[in-house]
């Protein structure tokens, strides 16, 4: 069962499936709230939006509660988990990378872009996701994401650049989601951030931010989790960028400082490192989901990521039902983010073999094993 993280008041135990729920959805939401003012000055939030910031969803993408590229990158980063281990369950071998890649090769379409060396993500099926029409929409995709997909060779071979950006590190809660150990969790998210980032502090803060989805799910506080993370770090050359910020996170969060100043010092967010230290010190000071993610989102820089990020950790952390209901009733998406989230959870226990024929084919068809 889960406890609360780090500053945040003990409650009752969460249980595990509102956690998944609360995880994907509490990101969605940060998001979706940082969408409106992702590109904005903190004084500009301030002029536009009163004295106390931006306090719910604008109108962004012709809606309320828009989602973007994070959310849509978080939802094929798990729908290639889940294909994985249909390929698995079918008897045939599993990279869950490559897998991955190719769920990603997926999203590249849907952005309007395609891969420049032929790979064709969607033979011999391309699963649900492809056929949710809302999900073929540009959202300001990341520049180094849709460069490293496009130009990819193979569809789980590391990406050959030097960015940091934070495109790696706001998809990867899923990867903590879906293994066992903390140690897995790094180690998948690394390589998954890896296939579009290329700089070590870039795939470094997506393997921290899954491995604490994974020891907050094991009943870890947001405060003691650090502690392994940063030592899991510590093994890995050139970390000394994300291990850095995450020890400034934690410092802030029981330090005097304001929490806009705070923000402030840790940077804007642009890039991986620093929109993780952001979220963690978010959730460290946040009293509840609400003021925890509109912290996130109501500062200068990638106020969608930080939303998310924060917004996920959060969400595991108190459950569905601490993210307030008129923003999931707005949300773009809210039943397929759902439907994943279930999806995340019950797969480990799948039978396949002994499920009834139109649930096999139910699952067969929304993650096809290949």
């Amino acid at each position: 069962m889960l406890n609360q993280s780090g500053l945040l008041p003990a409650g009752d135990p969460v249980d595990p499936r509102s956690s998944y729920r609360g995880c994907l959805l509490g990101g969605a939401v940060g998001d979706a709230l940082g969408a409106g003012v992702e590109f904005l000055s903190a004084a500009e939030i301030r002029r536009r939006f009163g004295p106390g910031g931006l306090r719910d969803y604008v109108t962004v993408y012709g809606r309320r509660g828009a989602i973007t590229d994070d959310t849509q990158m978080t939802l094929f980063t798990a729908e290639g988990l889940i294909r994985g281990l249909m390929r698995q369950r079918a008897g045939h071998g599993t990279d869950y990378t490559d897998v991955t890649g190719w769920a990603y090769q997926r999203w590249l379409l849907t952005q309007g872009d395609h891969n420049l060396h032929g790979l064709s993500p969607l033979e011999p099926a391309p699963g649900w996701l492809w056929g949710i029409r809302a999900l073929h929409s540009p959202r300001a995709p990341g520049n180094t994401c849709l460069s490293a997909l496009r130009h990819a060779r193979e569809a789980g071979l590391a990406a050959v650049n030097d960015s940091k950006g934070c495109g790696g590190v706001m998809r990867m809660a899923p990867a903590g989601l879906f293994v066992d150990t903390a140690e897995d969790a790094f180690d998948l998210g690394c390589e998954l951030s890896a296939l579009t980032h290329g700089h070590p502090s870039g795939w470094l803060a997506g393997g921290a931010f899954a491995a604490l989805i994974r020891l907050l799910l094991d009943g870890e506080t947001l405060e003691d989790a650090l502690d392994p993370v940063s030592d899991m770090l510590a093994q890995r050359f050139e970390s000394e960028e994300v291990l850095a910020a995450l020890q400034f996170a934690a410092d802030l969060a029981i330090s005097e400082e304001l929490p806009g100043e705070a923000i402030r010092q840790l940077g804007q967010g642009w890039v991986a490192e620093e929109a993780l230290a952001i979220a963690v010190y978010c959730a460290l000071v946040a009293p509840d989901f609400r003021e925890g993610v509109l912290m996130a989102v109501n500062h200068d820089g990638d106020s969608d990521s930080t939303g998310a990020i924060a917004g996920n950790l959060l969400g595991l952390i108190l459950g569905e039902g601490a993210i307030p209901e008129s923003w999931l009733a707005e949300l773009e998406l809210r039943e397929v983010i759902t439907q994943v989230a279930n999806d995340l959870f019950d797969c480990a226990n799948w039978d396949l073999q002994q499920a009834d024929h139109a649930v096999q084919q139910a699952l067969q068809e929304r993650y096809p094993a290949w």
